[in-house]
Order: C-alpha cells, then structure tokens, then sequence
C-alpha cells in the first residue's frame, strides 16, 4: 500500500474510534414514556408541555482526537480532504451532543444538516419553497386518492415477515433482519444487519417498498458495502455529514422505483415547514397542532413534533434541522444522477452505494475507485442494477424540463 494511502487508512481507523460514541439519534432521542404521557393528557383534553432531560456528556476526549486526525491528513490528496472534513463534521457532531437541551444544540444541528430557507442548486428556490409546492399539491388532490394512505391497514408483524421475505430473496440468506421494537418513536429505523419497525404501529399499503428501497436498499446497504472499505472503514458511519446525500439518495430511491405517494410527500413536506416554524418562534404545542391541523392523528402528530424539537428547546426558535435535508438531498441527488448521464458517467453514481458518502466525496473519490484503493460496492439495489431502465428515465427528465409549463 503506497505511504500516502497507508498515513490516511491510519487516520480514518484512528477517526472511526474517536467517533464511535458520537450517536446522535439514540442520544437526543425521547424516550417513550414521554409520548406516552402528552397523548394521555391530549386524551383527556389537556395540551401539556414534555419535559425533557438529557445526559449531560463530554466529548472532550473524543474532539482532542478529532482535531489531531485533521492536522495529521494532506489537505491536497483527496483521502486527506476527506478526513478532514468528515473529522471536522464529527466535532460539531460532538458539540451538538454536549449542548443537548439548550439553544447551542439548534445551532450545531444547523451547522450539520443546514436550515429549511437554504437555496436549492440553482439559486431561485428554497427548500421551503419546495415543501409549500407538494403541501399544495397534496391538498388539491381528490381526497379518495389518499384514502388507501390515510387508513394505515397493515400491523407491524405482518410487514416484518413481508420485508423480511423480501430481503432474504435479495440476499439468498439472512443478511438483514427485520425486528420488531416496542421502544421506538418513529415508524422504522436501519442499520447494517437490521431494520427496525415500532411494534405498535400501522402501516399502509405502499410502506413496505418505500420501507424496503429507502431503509434496506439505501441505508443499510451503503453500510455494508462500507464495512467491505479496508482503507476508509468510516464509510459504513452513518455521519451528520453524509445524512443529506443518504436522505436524498433514500427517497430518489422511493422516486425511481415509483414507491413513493404523494401522502409520502406530503409527510416530509410538513415537517420541512414545520422546522422553519420553530425557527420562526413556534413552541412545541404549536407545531404539534400544525401537524394535527393538517390530519395526522395525535400519536403520529406527537412522533412529528418530537422529530423538530428532540436536543433543542421546545419553546420556539429553535429546532432540530435533520428533516430539513429530506427534499433537498433528493433534489441534489436527482440532480446528480442527470448530470452524470448528461456528462456520459453514469457508472460513477454506482459509487454512491458504496458506503455512506456526500456527493462531492463521490466526485473526488473517483480515482481511488477507479484504480481499486476503494472497493466498488459489493451490494447494489435492483433498480441501480438496471442501468438501461434508469437511463431512459432520466433522460426524460432531462428533455421534459426544457419544456415550460406556464407557457403551454
């Protein structure tokens, strides 16, 4: 292994020690008795405040090592931009992590996963302007075409044994498991070897590919394959950093493979809108009504809210942004995968699966591909697999958006 490849695997072994306690779901999660307590509380007619405690951490260590690992890599060889950048997000990661509960951890979540009003690529339109655009369409749509969406029918058994079929046809044994947890607050959550679905929950008929291309096809594979990396082990981390382009690379996946509804939509939509409500001042209880408002049952409303407001203060002004990147890491991604076509390297996007990665270490990783440092993905999604089909659809979108629709 040539020096500078073998300094930089170093590092990177060094920076997936230093970040490993650097989980920031589980950490600035609420536990479910919190739930447990406002829908009792709503029940009965009351809307009462959560209270919230924290642990309190210190990541000093951690960020030491962190700071070492940057000033250790070549910031004019691409493994080196790499790690420095991915060592810096992990810094933030930490200080978001240290000021859980207080206006400071709305900032780093800032810093990390960006705000709702940002510019998406060309400059004219926000995120939030997005959000308003499928909010919009949603709502003027006939309501008898959401109603298979709006009446969850599935339980959580039922679709653990239909995902789980599903994913041991793809694999040809038991890679992912797909497990039933009663201590979740969201609907689903993946990691490299399990899927988790909330015990209690219902689902719809459209969850279980939306579930199976955004949670198993995305995540859990480019975790995998990141686990095959033996110079860039990291990329099998899942990274504040990287969360725009998996979020983004998770629902283009939804998109291309024709899983997503516009009930979907809709639902990533308001918590966009939601986000820049807190921003603006919204309290916790306000924009649990603006969910409720817009017709999700309570239970569902409380797990929305929780998404907006969970390591941040629930009484307005601040918010917990990862939400924000959903529709603009699509919008990226999608934006992405056209200009590859368009450029003739559409073989480059097969990278994007190959661990947990932004779009611009795919760019300037690409040699290290290309020359066998870093291992192309072991596991593909079946819709990457068909390189053709793909083509032909984004090649239609290229054409269809020279066409002006306020002029027809």
């Amino acid at each position: 292994m040539p020096d500078a490849i073998a300094h930089h695997a170093a590092l990177d072994a060094r920076m997936v020690a230093a970040a490993r306690g650097l989980r920031v779901l589980s950490l600035a999660s609420w536990p479910p008795e919190s739930q447990h307590r406002f829908l009792s509380a709503f029940a009965a007619g009351r809307r009462e405040m959560p209270e919230i405690a924290y642990p309190v951490l210190d990541f000093t260590e951690a960020r030491r090592a962190l700071a070492s690992i940057a000033s250790d890599a070549d910031h004019d060889h691409p493994l080196g931009v790499y790690l420095i950048e991915s060592a810096r997000a992990w810094d933030a990661t930490a200080q978001l992590l240290e000021s859980l509960g207080t206006a400071a951890a709305s900032e780093h979540a800032i810093t990390l996963y960006g705000r709702p009003d940002a510019a998406l690529p060309g400059g004219a339109l926000t995120t939030c302007d997005a959000a308003r655009h499928f909010i919009h369409i949603a709502d003027e749509l006939d309501p008898g075409l959401l109603a298979d969406i709006e009446h969850p029918t599935i339980d959580a058994p039922k679709l653990q044994a239909q995902l789980q079929g599903d994913l041991d046809a793809y694999f040809g044994t038991r890679v992912v498991a797909v497990e039933l947890d009663p201590g979740m607050i969201a609907k689903a959550a993946a990691g490299a070897y399990r899927v988790r679905l909330r015990s209690d929950a219902r689902y719809s008929i459209h969850d279980r590919e939306q579930l199976l291309q955004h949670e198993a096809f995305v995540h859990s594979l480019t975790a995998l394959n990141g686990r095959e990396q033996a110079v860039l082990p990291s990329l099998a981390m899942s990274s504040p950093r990287t969360t725009c382009t998996q979020e983004g690379l998770a629902v283009f996946a939804e998109q291309i493979t024709g899983s997503i509804d516009i009930g979907r939509m809709k639902r990533v939509s308001l918590r966009i809108e939601a986000i820049a409500r807190a921003l603006d001042g919204a309290d916790f209880l306000q924009v649990f009504e603006y969910f409720h408002d817009a017709g999700q049952p309570a239970a569902e409303s409380f797990a929305s809210a929780q998404r907006v407001f969970r390591g941040v203060p629930l009484g307005g002004g601040h918010a917990f942004t990862k939400d924000a990147v959903y529709l603009r890491g699509l919008i990226d991604v999608h934006t992405f995968f056209r200009q590859t076509l368009a450029a003739q390297r559409l073989p480059l996007c097969r990278h994007l699966f190959a661990g947990k990665m932004t779009l611009d270490d795919v760019r300037r990783l690409a040699p290290l591909f290309d020359d066998g440092t870093l291992a192309a993905p072991r596991w593909l999604p079946p819709w990457m697999e068909r390189t053709g089909g793909l083509a032909g659809m984004l090649a239609f979108s290229l054409f269809a958006n020279r066409i002006r629709i306020d002029q027809l």
